[in-house]
């Protein structure tokens, strides 16, 4: 099998679009493809994220979502692995470890201090994954969120 991993752009919205929406069912959100299709357009027609596309034997599997950011502690930027998904039927097949090294690899092209992600308390899969690769569970800070009504 041949996999490959590659920058996403707009061209390649009818692919990694189902996939995003996948990752959105997978955390309990209702499947909106429309939805999907058009907040990937809008990140990356704007230059807001950087997609990563996980491809094995041709056919999209995958796909990481960064997001810039900065540390004012560091002085240095930073990506923000938000979003990781690979499609159940290729899991197994290392396209994750792919697609963290590629998110590797473009942090470190483009300066970042470092990589930071989050994942739920209960996927114990993703943070095994993450684990193996040398990422560390944050023991300093808490982190917290404001939900703002839209």
């Amino acid at each position: 099998m041949a996999l490959n991993v590659r920058y996403a752009a707009l061209d390649d919205l009818d692919a990694v679009a189902p996939l995003f929406d996948d990752y959105r069912v997978f955390y309990q959100l209702a499947s909106d493809p429309s939805l999907a299709r058009h907040y990937l357009a809008e990140r990356l027609s704007r230059l807001q994220s950087v997609v990563l596309l996980a491809e094995l034997d041709g056919a999209a599997v995958g796909f990481i979502q960064l997001y810039p950011g900065f540390c004012s502690l560091a002085a240095a930027p930073f990506w923000l692995l938000n979003d990781l998904y690979v499609s159940p039927a290729a899991r197994g097949h290392g396209v994750a470890r792919a697609l963290m090294e590629k998110a590797r690899e473009h942090a470190l092209a483009t300066g970042a201090d470092r990589l930071d992600l989050s994942t739920a308390h209960t996927n114990t899969t993703a943070q095994a994954l993450y684990e193996s690769l040398g990422y560390q569970l944050d023991q300093t800070y808490r982190y917290y969120s404001l939900p703002l009504a839209r």
